[in-house]
């Protein structure tokens, strides 16, 4: 029983398995890129078929796919089939491949082509009938068919991502109201400071990513225009000219999102710089990420011997040989995919500058940063969210005792006994081991309603003193 069957291309003759959907130009990406095991990300198989959706439905509205009947389709559907998900499994070459994901391009018409077929009642690789290339390529290029999939892949996980940073300043919105009162020791240079409150740590925190967040807006602005219809260059060829004026025009129709051509499209084609810009502006967020993550980690030390101002949610036991530890383990994964983030841009900056005259053929290694980035950082980003963030409890005790103890104390009287009396308290409270607040009392320099007032949350608060 014959459980393959025979493809042709220009190199010569090969078997393929007879129930796979993807054929010979699959089949050598398989053998020559065996490299890092990494999947084409789903969502940019997703957009590859909503591309070649939008194409198929232009070269049948012009009628360019009339023969034989039904192929036109037979085509249609199965490009639907591919940008719903359901044939992910097919689509099998390394994410990192060389030929400017030529690879991926021919994996998707294979399959698109196999799938048409049998919808037809035809045996798959009948490329007479419904071809790979003739058919399910027609008037594309890799060049522009993969650019213009990949923007609207990462718009897609921008959007998501986006709606996980809301979540996330939601969730530090919410701390900012509930930790208001918290009167804390501020820190710079990892040294007392002044004073503060937990609730104006954790709304900075809430402003820095709302920042972040309207940046992730405005990078769909940068990803909507595409080179579809620019073929191999930008220059057309091979295409005619009611399909480029139109098929834009019917992928934005399809996808809901407002994609347009670009006015020059030999340009969109040679450079792929609008990927190392969005690739900076998610950078940004990791930084922000990075900062709180690595804070988190700090005010929450302990229990014991650390600052513990701040208690996580305990998520899991921390060691198979310390009784009773628990770590941040979600601030930790924060900022490893925050670091993940800082290599990827780095690479991918790379990639891009890396092209050559009229092609950058690193685009692979591109998606795979770019994609790989946003997916990380919006899963990370709804599990801190969700199961840390908001789970976040002040330590009040631990703070109102700082607060007493610290000559970040002094700060906010000194408007009362001034800054040289301020140190002499600060100097005799080292000496003798007793509180600062005990000192200025004892001292007779504030009374303990006063005290009260000096370091109450408006006071801490209010921007500058009143006199």
């Amino acid at each position: 029983m014959v459980d393959y069957r025979i493809e042709f291309d220009l190199l010569g003759e090969k078997k393929i398995p007879k129930d796979v959907y993807w054929g010979i130009h699959t089949a050598r990406a398989i053998e020559n890129f065996e490299i890092s095991h990494f999947r084409i990300h789903p969502e940019l198989i997703h957009a590859y078929g909503l591309v070649k959706l939008a194409c198929a439905k232009t070269n049948c509205s012009l009628g360019y796919l009339s023969t034989p009947e039904k192929k036109a389709e037979c085509i249609i559907t199965a490009c639907e089939e591919v940008a719903r998900g359901n044939w992910d499994s097919q689509i099998v070459v390394d994410a990192l491949q060389g030929g400017a994901g030529t690879s991926t391009n021919m994996n998707v018409n294979e399959v698109i082509a196999n799938r048409a077929l049998e919808l037809m009642g035809y045996p798959k690789g009948t490329y007479n009938i419904i071809s790979p290339i003739d058919d399910v390529n027609l008037h594309q290029s890799t060049n522009d068919t993969y650019p213009t999939a990949l923007r609207l892949a990462c718009i897609k996980m921008l959007r998501k991502l986006e709606t996980a940073v809301v979540g996330l300043v939601e969730s530090f919105q919410k701390l900012e109201r509930e930790m208001s009162g918290i009167v804390k020791v501020a820190r710079t240079e990892m040294q007392d400071a002044v004073l503060i409150t937990l609730g104006r740590e954790m709304g900075a925190y809430a402003d820095a990513l709302a920042r972040d967040r309207w940046r992730i807006y405005k990078c769909e602005e940068r990803l909507r225009v595409v080179n579809l219809g620019g073929t191999a260059v930008g220059t057309g060829i091979g295409a005619p000219r009611d399909y480029i004026f139109r098929v834009v025009d019917v992928l934005r129709e399809l996808s809901g999102i407002g994609v347009s051509r670009a006015e020059n499209l030999v340009e969109a084609t040679q450079n792929l710089d609008v990927f190392s810009e969005v690739s900076g502006i998610i950078r940004s967020l990791a930084v922000t990420l990075n900062k709180i993550s690595s804070d988190f980690r700090l005010l929450s030390s302990g229990p014991e011997a650390g600052l513990k101002e701040i208690l996580l949610p305990p998520l899991q036991a921390g060691s198979s040989i310390m009784p009773g530890k628990v770590n941040p383990v979600l601030p930790e994964a924060v900022s490893q995919v925050a670091f993940l983030t800082f290599g990827l841009d780095q690479t991918l900056t790379l990639a891009c500058a890396s092209g050559n005259l009229e092609l950058n053929p690193f685009i692979p290694l591109i998606a795979f940063c770019i994609l790989t980035t946003l997916e990380s950082l919006t899963n990370v980003i709804e599990l801190f969210s969700g199961k840390c963030v908001r789970e976040i409890r002040a330590n009040e005790k631990v703070c109102h005792s700082y607060v007493r103890s610290s000559t970040a104390l002094l700060t906010a009287v000194i408007p009362k006994i001034g800054y040289e009396k301020a140190c002499e308290v600060a100097k005799r409270a080292k000496t003798t081991g007793k509180d600062v607040a005990d000192v200025l009392i004892e001292d007779g320099l504030v009374s303990l309603q006063e005290l009260e007032l000096y370091t109450s949350p408006e006071s801490v608060c209010r921007l500058g003193f009143i006199e």
